[in-house]
């Protein structure tokens, strides 16, 4: 199965730009918005996504993936100055994310950057914080019906997170800001282990490639070493989380191995690091195998011997700029206000003095001027100073270069590419990169780059993937192999299980719908019974407060009242299927043949003792007229007919009490007479004279008449053994089966009726004097 779709996809920030990262996704009724950062370079509603053009109300999810501030700072404002609240939504971040955005988010505003107190204040803030639920790395975490998520490792920071979007079916992989090269304490980008329709993917660096980690490491520390061998100061500009602490271990290990520099202070100057610290070491889970290990040795490489923190006392920043060669790590890393500002003011007339910009810069930021090296620079006071301190470029950045993005793009093999997180010359570049690299391979993949407010209307087809468990996943299908199941849907998953592993696998309970049907039957219990075994063989007795037998071990029958049962049964399509043959059954068992047969019974007619010649006369004038019974001796009985005459008598008395005349059927002048011998009470035999030919035929079945008008005849099932009878039983006719535009044979003549007497009573032991016995042969027997 298959759907054709559309999603949307809006980024409202970092759209070809570096900066207030949130991008909307909308899938059929759904809405999805990925991060709520601010942009570094700008300042009051100006640093803020395009919230306007979103009514928040709407939104089932917004997920953060990590705390730096254009990722996450613009969180509050949503949450407490847009009708966000008005809806149902919820807000997710990993566990290490919330505890260090609440850091950052205070520190943020005791510094005043940007001016963002205009947009949120520090009471606001702490009622955000109560809105944030906190996940776990490899949690799937269902907002609400339809929508879930699994968040994987992404490297880049502490509790930065990929997060793996299931959108009633639809996956959506959104990185984020993500690193593929494990550094020295985090784990480097997972790749999900499901194949999404899309991917979001940061565009930071382009197609540009940077050196490796070693490379860079060996870079960075000999431009450091060389700065303080000159007799100068260390200016390294970084965020106070993330990259600091990758820079601090990288230090910390240089100068373990350098004994000429242990009498050179190392400086962190930001006290938000110091009290991130404790989330650090709390979170040692998310880290590497080396840093988990030096904590299993109960060596916390979080506690420097060569660094120190810079204590929070009036005109540090002038004793360290006019003291010693020392290294100083300062926030912000954008170097627009704060310790790194003044610091870099207080150095930049300086030769000796150095300044190593180790991460990414945002245009619009003194850190991205910076690397043109102008003359002078302007001061925070408006006023222009010479600048003469040395500039330096290394790329520590967390983000991954194109040889990184392009092989986890590959890797991961998305139909649609969405590129967001970079400046539009860089994000066009890698466009026409990858594009050239699906070219060369001969795959067909769709790579867009959206601006702010572009909304991208994605086609997507998406197969429709159940998952089989249960004792289904036995035994694992060949292709063209059928599987057949209870298909499972919950929020847009797909789950094929066998109905007896309903609950023990998905915790359903199937409803059991359970049907009556009342039918009256003309029959008594033991024939219903009789009728049920021969139509489906054994049956099951229930037991219960009426007489009741189970059908095929689903319906039951229940003997509910006189001349009534009822019929009981779970509804299912097997089960309905038998309880309608069931019920077709009982609907015309008092109308079946077989029912007359097995209803017949004894029984005692007025006339028993009348002697059996009486009998035999009052049978032969119902077809002939009157008779004379001669009584004299050895009974005889005259027949006469059209001026002839036939005498009937007995000359064997033994078998005389053997006789058993069972059933007769006579229509019009056809003489059509059914007559049945019991012979030791274990063989029946029929004789039945067709009106076609008028030859007396014998048939193994003794109770259906060929000809039109035919009856059905019972047989009595006992007689006297001590005195003869003969019985006249009850036959059930239909009428409807009667043509009456048959043919009638012709009527009955002389010869006939002496010669089907002739036949009819020596059969059955008796003998016929007639004038013309000569000629009964034709008849046979």
């Amino acid at each position: 199965m298959s759907d054709n779709t559309t999603l949307r996809v809006t980024p409202l920030g970092a759209g070809q730009e570096v900066g207030r990262s949130c991008v909307v996704l909308q899938y059929r009724d759904k809405t999805v918005v990925c991060d709520a950062g601010i942009h570094p370079g700008r300042s009051g509603m100006a640093a803020l996504p395009f919230v306007d053009h979103l009514d928040w109300s709407t939104v089932d999810a917004i997920l953060i993936t990590h705390f730096h501030l254009d990722h996450a700072a613009a969180l509050t404002y949503i949450l407490e100055k847009t009708n966000f609240r008005e809806g149902s939504g919820k807000v997710y971040m990993t566990h290490p994310t919330k505890a260090v955005y609440k850091l950052v988010m205070q520190d943020l505003l005791s510094a005043n950057l940007s001016s963002l107190g205009s947009l949120f204040t520090a009471t606001e803030v702490s009622q955000s914080m109560t809105c944030i639920i906190p996940v776990s790395v490899h949690e799937q975490v269902s907002p609400c019906p339809g929508i879930s998520f699994i968040s994987y490792h992404a490297g880049h920071v502490l509790g930065a997170c990929m997060y793996m979007i299931d959108i009633l079916g639809l996956k959506i992989l959104y990185t984020g800001d993500y690193s593929r090269e494990e550094d020295r304490h985090l784990v480097k980008a997972e790749i999900p282990p499901v194949r999404p329709d899309v991917l979001i993917v940061e565009s930071t660096h382009g197609v540009h490639i940077l050196e490796t980690r070693a490379e860079q490491e060996l870079r960075f520390t000999a431009l450091v070493h060389g700065i303080l061998q000159r007799g100068g100061h260390v200016l390294l500009p970084v965020f106070a989380l993330g990259m600091a602490q990758e820079l601090l271990l990288v230090l910390e290990a240089y100068w373990e191995e350098h004994a000429d520099l242990h009498s050179v202070p190392i400086y962190y100057t930001s006290s938000l690091a110091r009290k991130c610290m404790a989330v650090y070491q709390t979170h040692i889970h998310a880290m590497n195998a080396n840093i988990r290990s030096r904590f299993a040795k109960r060596d916390n490489p979080f506690v420097f011997k060569h660094v120190s923190s810079v204590p929070p006392q009036r005109g540090w920043m002038q004793r360290i700029a006019q003291g010693p060669p020392c290294v100083v790590l300062a926030s912000p890393g954008f170097m627009d206000s704060g310790s790194s500002r003044e610091l870099f003011e207080l150095w930049a007339a300086d030769p000796r003095n150095g300044l190593i910009i180790t991460g990414y810069s945002v245009e619009g930021t003194l850190a991205k001027s910076i690397l043109n090296e102008p003359d002078d620079v302007l001061t925070l006071k408006g006023e222009r100073i010479p600048r003469k301190i040395s500039i330096n470029s290394l790329s520590f950045s967390a983000h991954v270069d194109y040889s990184q993005n392009s092989e986890f793009i590959e890797l991961i093999d998305a139909e649609h590419v969405v590129l967001v997180h970079g400046e539009k010359t860089t994000m066009d570049r890698l466009r026409t990169a990858m594009e050239a690299r699906y070219q060369d391979r001969g795959v067909e993949r769709q790579v867009y780059t959206p601006g702010n407010l572009d909304t991208l209307d994605l086609p997507i087809r998406h197969a429709r993937i159940a998952e089989v468990i249960g004792r289904l996943a036995n035994e694992i299908p060949r292709e063209g192999d059928v599987l057949s199941g209870l298909l499972v849907v919950k929020e847009c998953s797909y789950t094929l299980v066998d109905a007896q592993d309903l609950q023990e696998c998905t915790g359903l309970i199937a409803p059991v719908v359970t049907q009556k049907q009342r039918l009256v039957v003309g029959v008594a219990w033991e024939l219903v019974r009789w009728h049920l075994e021969g139509m489906f063989g054994s049956i099951e007795d229930v037991e219960s407060t009426v007489n009741t037998i189970r059908v095929m071990g689903v319906v039951d029958v229940k003997h509910t009242g006189k001349q009534q049962v009822t019929l009981e049964w779970a509804s299912s399509a097997d089960n309905d299927m038998i309880a309608d043959a069931t019920m077709a059954l009982l609907a015309g068992i008092d109308k079946s043949l077989a029912s007359v047969k097995l209803t017949s019974h004894a029984h005692v007619h007025a006339d028993a003792r009348v002697p059996w010649y009486e009998k035999m006369a009052w049978f032969l004038e119902a077809h002939f007229g009157p008779v004379e019974v001669q009584v004299e001796g050895e009974p005889v009985l005259v027949v006469r007919v059209d001026g002839e005459e036939a005498r009937v008598y007995s000359t064997n008395p033994v078998h005389r009490r053997r006789i058993d005349v069972l059933a007769f059927f006579i229509r019009c002048q056809n003489a059509a007479i059914l007559l049945t011998k019991r012979e030791n009470r274990t063989l029946w035999e029929a004789f039945e004279v067709s009106p076609s030919n008028y030859a007396v035929q014998k048939t193994p079945e003794p109770l259906i008449c060929s000809y039109p008008g035919s009856a059905i005849v019972t047989p009595n099932e006992v007689f006297d053994d001590e005195e003869f009878q003969f019985g006249l039983a009850n036959f059930l006719s239909r009428p409807s089966a009667i043509d009456s535009d048959s043919p009638l044979p012709p009527p009955a003549d002389p010869q006939y009726i002496n010669a089907l007497l002739a036949n009819i009573l020596q059969s059955v032991g008796r003998s016929i004097d007639t004038p013309r016995a000569t000629e009964r042969s034709q008849f046979g027997s």
